[in-house]
């Protein structure tokens, strides 16, 4: 990973740019709070935005996305805008009816990424043969997954007339899934983090204390310099503006490889988040 800059970005399989930092919204209330950090994330050179459906704040979304371009002068073509399609409309018309209403509380005319939410059940084809149909009508620059294991992934792409070109996951120096990121990068699945750091418990950890002590930064930069160097894509989420900065400065400086071995070394396969194979709803 060679990423000099907040601007630079990965080439996802069929061509398209993606961002390698971008800023998440799970769980941030729709309002005033959500638009003024979307516009403070673009201010500051913030290019891709990641929502969801469940979220309930794509709407809010889309304001500081309108507002922000502007305010800078930025185009909507610089900008990344990825949702995800939820649970409960997993299945081929609901899915593609699920887009169109996520695009319209956005106010975007299309997505740069659309995902499937969770792999529940056998759902989830259904589900990514509507994704395959917005594709091919250019609706949507990418389409790829969220939380698959590599059996889901294995299963999808038995079916599937286009592989997925993402997989978000649950991704930090605890949940390393190396066995996950060596099947994606094999099969050109461009892995992505959600709670890179988290939640903030990692943020005391000694051996990433005294790395970050060591490069004069903090906790947090360290770990997301990590997901940068492993080629790992990170979305962390906040809606503090001096966070955000604090975030974006983090290509000023690289990991040894001793470091990002230590950093491997933490992991326990442990999870914040629900196990894919345990999780509906």
């Amino acid at each position: 990973m060679t990423a000099k800059h907040l601007a630079d970005t990965t080439i996802l399989a069929n061509g398209v740019q993606m961002p390698w930092l971008g800023l998440g919204v799970f769980k941030v209330e729709d309002g005033p709070e959500l638009v003024q950090a979307v516009k403070a994330a673009i201010r500051h050179g913030y290019r891709s935005i990641d929502t969801a459906a469940i979220y309930e704040n794509e709407q809010g979304v889309g304001q500081g996305i309108r507002e922000a371009l502007q305010e800078t002068g930025a185009s909507r073509e610089e900008l990344f805008v990825t949702s995800k399609v939820w649970n409960t409309d997993l299945g081929y018309d609901a899915t593609l009816a699920a887009y169109e209403a996520s695009l319209n509380k956005l106010g975007l005319e299309y997505l740069d990424l659309y995902l499937i939410h969770w792999p529940v059940a056998e759902k989830y084809k259904e589900a990514w043969k509507a994704l395959e149909t917005l594709y091919k009508a250019g609706k949507v620059r990418a389409i790829g997954v969220s939380n698959f294991h590599i059996h889901h992934l294995e299963e999808l792409m038995k079916e599937a007339e286009i592989k997925p070109m993402v997989n978000q996951v649950e991704y930090h120096p605890r949940l390393t899934q190396q066995k996950l990121q060596a099947f994606c990068e094999e099969h050109s699945i461009q892995l992505e983090a959600w709670s890179p750091l988290m939640q903030g418990q990692l943020l005391n950890h000694p051996v990433l204390q005294e790395i970050a002590k060591h490069h004069n930064k903090t906790v947090a930069q360290i770990i997301l310099r990590w997901d940068l160097q492993k080629g790992v894509v990170t979305i962390p989420k906040t809606t503090k503006e001096q966070r955000m900065m604090e975030n974006a400065s983090i290509f000023d400086f690289a990991l040894t490889k001793e470091e990002v071995e230590q950093i491997d070394r933490l992991n326990q396969n442990r999870r914040v988040g629900p196990d894919p194979d345990n999780f509906d709803f």
